[in-house]
């Protein structure tokens, strides 16, 4: 099974994570042995939070009622770290998702960000991005991961929201230039974006 790496982008409840955790079964029946599933959010990430707890256990549940061998992972930060020790030939991983990360990052350090002015990202920030996106470069297998696009709606007033969507949007380029396959999902329809044969 050759390395394929997908982008499976789109907005709030477009049905993007639904969509890749059906290609992570459709690898699966290709000859895949394993599916991973990152998440990014998690029980650290939503103490104290019923909202995000709640979206955490329909998450759940959809991939329990798909059915298939489903491994989860739960890593906030060190993403590159968490897909290094999890790809390899014959597996897929599944990483939903990673504006969630970038917000991860964000806030890790528990920084007071102004109202105004310039944002500078913690150190982490900077540490991990480079980190992930050279561990998503040299993955082996199948690796599917699904992201927010933010950027297309009315520009947030706050700094922090600002800096939020700008990295955002980086991270979306980044992560597209290094995969293979780039699917746009609106109303729980794909659309393809870039489809290079391995």
């Amino acid at each position: 099974m050759n390395a394929r790496r997908t982008l499976v982008f789109g907005g709030a409840r477009s049905g993007k994570s639904a969509y890749a955790e059906k290609e992570a079964l459709a690898a699966l029946s290709s000859g895949a042995r394993e599916i991973v599933y990152i998440a990014t959010a998690g029980r650290s990430a939503s103490a104290g939070d019923a909202e995000m707890s709640a979206r955490i256990a329909h998450h759940r549940q959809r991939r329990e009622a798909l059915g298939g061998s489903w491994r989860t992972v739960e890593e906030p930060l060190a993403l590159g770290e968490a897909l290094r020790a999890n790809s390899g030939p014959g597996k897929v991983v599944l990483v939903d998702c990673l504006t969630v990360w970038l917000s991860n990052l964000l806030f890790a350090e528990g920084y007071d960000f102004p109202e105004l002015g310039p944002i500078d990202a913690p150190a982490a920030f900077t540490l991990q991005r480079v980190d992930f996106l050279r561990a998503l470069q040299e993955a082996k297998g199948t690796v599917i991961l699904v992201s927010n696009e933010v950027g297309m709606g009315i520009v947030p007033t706050g700094a922090v929201s600002r800096w939020f969507v700008d990295e955002a949007g980086r991270l979306n380029q980044s992560v597209a230039a290094l995969c293979e396959r780039v699917q746009w999902v609106a109303a729980g329809l794909p659309l393809s974006f870039k489809d290079t044969p391995c």
